[in-house]
C-alpha cells in the first residue's frame, strides 16, 4: 500500500490497536517486543498503535517504503528529539538526542569534527591497546560470556577515547558508577518520569547514583577548560573544548549532554554489537575461517563486514522514534500530530522482501552491496547516528584484536535468543563462547 505521507486528506482511519491497558502494552512492548511484533503485524498489518506508560501514543511502521517516508521527511515534522523524550532524564535538554531543528543543527554541527576524517584515525592507537590489554586477559579453554567482556571493554574505551579520563581515582568511580547508570529495565522508565517514585527504594538509589556521574562529568569537564595542552589531545572532550571561535563553544551543560549521549550511544550498542559477531563466529567454522584469513591479510573490510551482518541479523537498537508536528498518511492511516512513529529496524532487517536468506549469517552481502538502503542499525535521514563511522571502528579493531590472538568456540551449537535489556536485544544467555590461542605468527 503506498505510504501517502503527509497527505491532506482526512478520510483515511486511524491505525489499528490492541485492546489491552496502558501498563500492559508498556510491560509487553518494553520485554517482548521482538517476540510480539511479528505476531502483530500478521494481525494487524505493517502499520500499528501502541500506547505506553506515560501517555504517550506509539504508531509502529514496520514496512520499508513507510520507513523512507520518514527518513526522507522534512525534520520540522518528524521530530527525533521529541521522539526521544523518554530519555530525556538521563541524556539531558542539550542532548544531541533530544533537541530538534535549529538547536540539533548546531550541537551536531559542533559534533561532527570529532567523528570524521583525522579525528577518527587518531582514535585507533588507544582503541587497539585497550583491546589488546582486555583480551590478553581471557581465559582459554573455559566458557565465559563474552557479552560481559565487550561491556567492560567498551565503557573502557568510551571513558578513555571519547571522554578522554585520565588515570586515576575518578576513573576508578566512573568504571564502578556508569554501568549502574544504564542497568534499567522497563520498571525503572517509570521512575524516570515519576518524582515521587524518585524518593523510594531503586529508583532512589538510581537518582543518587546519576547526580554523583554528573557530579564527576562536571568534574571532568572544569579540570579540561584548564589543561593547556587541548591541541595534542585526541578525545572527543578535548576537540570540543579546543574550538577557537567562543560562540561555537558548548557550555558545561551541553557538554555533559553530550558526554552522557555518546556513552548511551556507543557502549551498550557497540559491547552488544561485537557480543553477536562473536555468537555468530563460533558457530561458523567457515566464516570464522575467512575472518582469521583477513587478519592475516589486514583485510579489515571482511571484519567490517562481519560487524554489519551481526548488526543486520540482530539490530542492537530496534527501532527508532520521530514524534509529528503535524497530522501525516502513512499506509493508508492517518496518525495524528503529537503521535510518535516507530521505524522498525528489527522487521525490515529480518524481511525477506529486503535480504535474501535474511535468517542467515552472510557477511559477504555487504561485500556485494547486496543490503542497500534496508540496512539502517544507526537510523536514516538527517539523523543517523552521528558515531556510526567510530562504531564500526572500534568493532573492527576489536574484532582484529580478538582474532588475531584466539579461535572461537561455542558453548553449544544451538545458537541463542534475543531478549531485551535496557533498549537493546541481547544475546539471551551473554553470548557464550571459549577460545583457544593459535600462534598467528
Amino acid at each position: 500500500m503506498p505510504s501517502q505521507a503527509m497527505s491532506d486528506s482526512n478520510s483515511a482511519p486511524p491505525p489499528p490497536s490492541p485492546a489491552l491497558p496502558v501498563a500492559v502494552q508498556t510491560l509487553l512492548f518494553g520485554a517482548f517486543r521482538q517476540v510480539l511484533l511479528p505476531l502483530l503485524r500478521r494481525r494487524y498489518g505493517d502499520v500499528l498503535h501502541v500506547r505506553l506508560y506515560p501517555g504517550r501514543n506509539f504508531v509502529q511502521l514496520m514496512n520499508f517504503d513507510h520507513i523512507k517516508t520518514v527518513f526522507n521527511g522534512p525534520a520540522t515534522v518528524f521530530h527525533a528529539g521529541e521522539g526521544n523524550e523518554i530519555l530525556k532524564p538521563i541524556l539531558g535538554e542539550r542532548s544531541v538526542f533530544t533537541t530538534d531543528e535549529d538547536d540539533h543543527r548546531r550541537i551536531r554541527g559542533l559534533l561532527t569534527p570529532t567523528f570524521h576524517g583525522a579525528a577518527l584515525r587518531g582514535y585507533r592507537e588507544l582503541t587497539a591497546e585497550l583491546a589488546g590489554r582486555e583480551v590478553r586477559r581471557w581465559p582459554t579453554g573455559r566458557v565465559f560470556g563474552a557479552h560481559q567482556r565487550m561491556r567492560v571493554l567498551s565503557l573502557e574505551i568510551i571513558i578513555r577515547v571519547v571522554w578522554g579520563v585520565g588515570e586515576g581515582p575518578r576513573l576508578d568511580e566512573l568504571r564502578r558508577r556508569l554501568p549502574a547508570l544504564f542497568a534499567v529495565n522497563v520498571i525503572d522508565l517509570f521512575g524516570w518520569h515519576n518524582e515521587k517514585l524518585r524518593r523510594y527504594g531503586p529508583w532512589r538509589r538510581a537518582f543518587q547514583n546519576q547526580r554523583r556521574v554528573e557530579e564527576l562529568i562536571y568534574a571532568e569537564i572544569a579540570d579540561r577548560r584548564r589543561a593547556h595542552d587541548l591541541a595534542g589531545r585526541s578525545d572527543m572532550l578535548s576537540r570540543l573544548l579546543a574550538v577557537p571561535a567562543e560562540e561555537d563553544r558548548l557550555t558545561d551543560a551541553e557538554l555533559r549532554d553530550q558526554l552522557v549521549t555518546l556513552l548511551v550511544a556507543g557502549y551498550e550498542t557497540t559491547a552488544t554489537a561485537l557480543a553477536w559477531s562473536l555468537h555468530e563466529l563460533a558457530r561458523d567454522p567457515v566464516r570464522l575461517d575467512r575472518a582469521l584469513a583477513a587478519v592475516d591479510t589486514g583485510d579489515e573490510k571482511y571484519l567490517e563486514a562481519v560487524v554489519q551482518e551481526a548488526m543486520r541479523l540482530h539490530p542492537v537498537v530496534p527501532q527508532v522514534g520521530r514524534k509529528l508536528t503535524r497530522d501525516i498518511d502513512v499506509g493508508g492511516y492517518r496518525i495524528p500530530a503529537g503521535y510518535v512513529v516507530i521505524p522498525s529496524i528489527l522487521m525490515v532487517h529480518t524481511d525477506a522482501a529486503q535480504h535474501r536468506d535474511p535468517a542467515r549469517f552472510r557477511p559477504e552481502r555487504f561485500l556485494n552491496g547486496e543490503p542497500s538502503g534496508a540496512w539502517f542499525p544507526f537510523g536514516g535521514g538527517v539523523r543517523r547516528c552521528l558515531g556510526a563511522g567510530f562504531a564500526l571502528l572500534e568493532a573492527t579493531i576489536v574484532l582484529r584484536e580478538i582474532l588475531s590472538r584466539y579461535r572461537l568456540l561455542p558453548d553449544r551449537w544451538r545458537p541463542e535468543s534475543h531478549r531485551f535489556q535496557h533498549v537493546t536485544l541481547v544475546p539471551s544467555r551473554g553470548a557464550r563462547i571459549s577460545v583457544i590461542a593459535h600462534d598467528r605468527e
